[in-house]
């Protein structure tokens, strides 16, 4: 369904609820009888918040463009502190 829009030049903008591609032309006002004219007016459109639009674009592209990553990311300044675990199935674990 669709919200077509009128105007009466003695009663203001009117409005149709009808389905996509029925409306008239004109619409007889329900207050003076006269024929409202049908006026086109921009559809209203919602607006995607920017990182949003960007998020999408980013998944929508890696489906058919993967980024290939050549190397590691450089080590940040600070090294981490070594973790030591006396369980035995951790030392079969690879080492960073």
């Amino acid at each position: 369904m669709a919200i077509y829009q009128f105007m009466c030049e003695e009663h203001g903008g009117l409005e149709l609820e009808a389905a996509m591609g029925t409306a008239p032309p004109t619409l007889s006002c329900p207050d003076c009888g006269r024929q409202a004219r049908r006026v086109f007016s921009a559809p209203t459109l919602g607006r995607t918040p920017r990182a949003v639009a960007t998020a999408f674009e980013r998944a929508e592209r890696s489906a058919d463009e993967p980024n290939v990553v050549t190397s590691l990311p450089p080590r940040s300044g600070r090294a981490r502190p070594q973790r030591y675990t006396h369980e035995p199935t951790h030392q079969r674990l690879p080492r960073h």
